[in-house]
């Protein structure tokens, strides 16, 4: 397929004692994304650690600063989340954004749950559901399906439905799964699908396999069949313009992280994709041989976790003017 959509996916990491300077590096980040011409821009999501707590806050504000880029969570684990006071936050920054967000969710029970559970839900913690159902009341409630009796109490009107309601949001809800199970679910349920750099090792142990099966399971669910959107994320450090010690970083990076891509991990059996580090030019040959890579026409490359802001701007700029065109896509002008 010829690569039609190109995004980026950032953690947004910032000091604890400077938290604003994190958070306007990803800011203008973002706001680089679309001078560069990426169709999107999406933000990790991280609870008690020193990335974004609250990327609909982020992307609010984003959405102020952009005009034109569409601005993505990978991903709001539903976990830490009430899906009826995050669906009004998510409508309210689309109605912000003029229908610009692509909010992505997952689900299963909050990272520590032990150690968190009193602070999270200290009355509710053993009745909490954390599966599917809870990403199908969000849907639900995205959609506009009534949840009370509207009404006129004195001089107040009541909506019986969440407000504001965003007419094309619902159609822009995307699913994070790494299993054949969350792929069948999100397409039976009309959801795009987000698939990512890790996957559960089930039938086979190749990971770009692993990720082409997921893929076809979603579209053999989802009502548009083929035409159903799935978006790939890779970790892609492009190396044409970098200085010789950013070379040497990227290089040094990746090579600490690829022992964990050999063999599936932990009882999970979570396998890990290796992390791209090269010229536009080596990195377009692989993802051309990629069984995953081939089954998608849009893609969001994560941006490595602990690189600086330069690193960031470096990478962006070569992605957008050189692995983005080698891969068959032109950037949109403003």
């Amino acid at each position: 397929m010829v690569l039609q959509k190109l995004g980026f996916l950032t953690i947004g990491l910032f000091d604890e004692a400077d938290p604003r300077r994190g958070h306007e590096s990803t800011l203008e980040v973002i706001q680089l994304g679309e001078r560069l011409g990426f169709d999107s821009a999406w933000v990790r999501h991280r609870h008690l650690q020193f990335g974004i707590s609250s990327p609909v806050a982020v992307l609010a504000a984003a959405s102020q600063r952009t005009s034109r880029i569409e601005l993505g969570t990978a991903v709001i684990p539903l976990g830490w989340e009430n899906p009826l006071r995050l669906a009004e936050d998510l409508a309210t920054v689309d109605v912000l954004s003029g229908g610009r967000l692509n909010p992505g969710v997952s689900v299963g029970p909050p990272m520590h749950f032990d150690r968190v559970k009193q602070a999270l839900y200290p009355d509710t913690a053993d009745a909490e559901d954390f599966g599917y159902e809870r990403v199908r009341r969000l849907l639900d409630l995205v959609r506009g399906v009534p949840v009370t009796d509207a009404g006129v109490e004195g001089f107040e009107v009541f909506s019986d439905r969440v407000q504001p309601h965003s007419p094309g949001l619902g159609r822009r809800m995307w699913y994070g799964g790494g299993s054949l199970a969350s792929a069948r679910w999100a397409g039976e349920h009309g959801m795009n699908f987000l698939t990512s750099s890790v996957v559960k090792a089930e039938e086979r142990e190749d990971f770009a396999e692993i990720q082409r099966s997921h893929i076809r399971a979603f579209r053999a669910h989802h009502p548009d069949g083929d035409a159903a959107r799935v978006s790939q994320g890779l970790v892609v450090v492009p190396t044409d313009s970098a200085t010789p010690s950013q070379r040497r970083r990227y290089e040094e990076y990746a090579a600490q992280r690829t022992p964990r891509t050999a063999v599936p991990q932990g009882p999970a059996r979570m396998m890990f994709a290796p992390d791209l580090v090269g010229s536009s030019e080596q990195i377009a040959e692989r993802l051309h041989a990629h069984a995953g890579y081939q089954e998608v026409s849009e893609v969001a490359f994560a941006l490595p976790f602990s690189f600086e802001h330069d690193d960031y701007v470096q990478i962006l700029t070569d992605i957008a003017t050189r692995l983005g065109p080698a891969l068959g896509w032109q950037p949109t002008v403003s």
